[in-house]
């Protein structure tokens, strides 16, 4: 995993980068970096990262058999996406019954809650997630974009139906986005390594 996190330098992770992010995870997150503890763009690619590892490290890419550098790009590619991801972005309001208050929640916070909501479906990973149109004006449609990887044997329309669902359930819940469609792109699919036959 070192050598496919090289290159990658975010700069909106509070000075950290993806590098150093992964090197803290297999610390077990000790000594305690406070820097990274108190960050929320560290949090959300901590959050991310430790999914894609739980969800890569059952997967058999037969085309990379023949093909490793390919399977490092696939997980360089989603590796950079949290990076980016994990920037604050634009500032989406929440309305609030006292004219002098002013709460909002980070754009980065949101793409986080969309990658958390679309890996909890069995059978899926999250690629790439954008958000289309101005999320800083209230009532403004708003389109969620996203690459989505599948297992092998699931069904693609079921996947993307689930992914729809369970992003559409995270966002009215917390936030006050008027979300016009969730666009689900399946740009690939992924095969489920064997497991071991106990009989031998």
């Amino acid at each position: 995993m070192s050598d496919i996190l090289k290159g990658f330098e975010p700069d909106d992770l509070d000075g950290h980068t993806i590098d150093e992010l992964s090197d803290y995870l297999d610390s077990g997150r000790l000594p305690v970096i406070a820097s990274i503890e108190n960050s929320p763009g560290c949090q959300i690619a901590l959050s991310a990262i430790e999914r894609l590892r739980a969800v890569s490290g059952s997967l058999l890419d037969t085309d990379a058999l023949n093909e490793p550098s390919r399977d490092e790009s696939w997980i360089s590619g989603i590796l950079n996406r949290i990076g980016l991801e994990a920037r604050a972005g634009r500032e989406i309001p929440i309305q609030h019954p006292s004219p002098a208050a002013k709460l909002s929640l980070s754009e980065g916070a949101v793409r986080g809650l969309i990658r958390a909501a679309g890996d909890s479906v069995a059978g899926v990973l999250i690629g790439r997630c954008q958000l289309v149109g101005d999320v800083t004006m209230p009532g403004e449609p708003i389109t969620v974009l996203l690459d989505v990887s599948v297992f092998w044997g699931e069904s693609m329309q079921g996947a993307a139906a689930r992914v729809r669902s369970a992003i559409y359930a995270e966002l009215l819940r917390h936030t006050e986005l008027t979300i016009a469609s969730i666009d689900v792109n399946i740009h690939d699919v992924h095969f489920i390594k064997s497991a071991p036959d106990e009989s031998e």
